[in-house]
């Protein structure tokens, strides 16, 4: 939901956008894949690029392929981040260093910025050191947008709220995320289970 008040609002803001990513960990729930699409019309229907979604290429493309195969729980499960780290970031980063204007931008030495889109409630999140490749920002926190604005920004566009991204089988889930699921999707509750 976040990221796509941020693209609203830095469209219609004027910020540029060259290019917008969905990192896709093959575990998502429909509705957000629905909304990827809707979402992607929309911003070719104003100018904006169509969202590109890049996904892990590895041995076990998808996370769950990979959670049934080693026979253990998503990382998150054991405190650690490793699913995003190589489900979403490192799948971006490989776009990226394909992407001729990431790479004309480096050749002359300058840096890619990557917009990251946590909400005003989410400040402390916002700061992913800089490297020698990218410089970070963090739109919604600039200008002060939290939940409530980004759920009023996607609807002034004329566009459906999107539930929570995350993995249908994320042990982070809530009580409610999970009946939530066994109800709407009972075949992924089973697969979760």
């Amino acid at each position: 939901m976040n990221s796509t008040a941020m693209v609203i609002e830095m469209h219609r803001r004027g910020r540029s956008i060259d290019a917008i990513l969905f990192a896709d960990t093959g575990g998502e729930k429909p509705e957000t894949y629905a909304h990827r699409e809707a979402f992607s019309a929309w911003c070719v229907e104003h100018g904006l690029p169509a969202i590109v979604t890049v996904a892990n290429d590895g041995m076990y493309v998808t996370l769950e392929r990979n959670c049934l195969a080693k026979q253990m729980l998503p990382s998150i499960a054991y405190g650690f981040k490793s699913c995003s780290d190589k489900y979403k970031r490192r799948p971006q980063e490989k776009w990226a260093q394909s992407w001729q204007p990431a790479l004309d931008c480096w050749a002359r030495g300058e840096k890619v910025t990557k917009a990251i889109g946590y909400d005003a409630g989410e400040n402390h999140r916002a700061k992913i050191p800089e490297d020698r490749f990218y410089h970070y920002t963090y739109p919604l926190v600039e200008w002060d947008l939290g939940r409530e604005d980004c759920i009023a920004t996607i609807r002034a566009a004329g566009l459906a709220v999107p539930g929570k991204s995350a993995c249908f089988f994320c042990p982070s889930s809530k009580k409610r995320e999970v009946l939530d699921l066994a109800e709407r999707h009972p075949d992924l509750f089973d697969r979760a289970v």
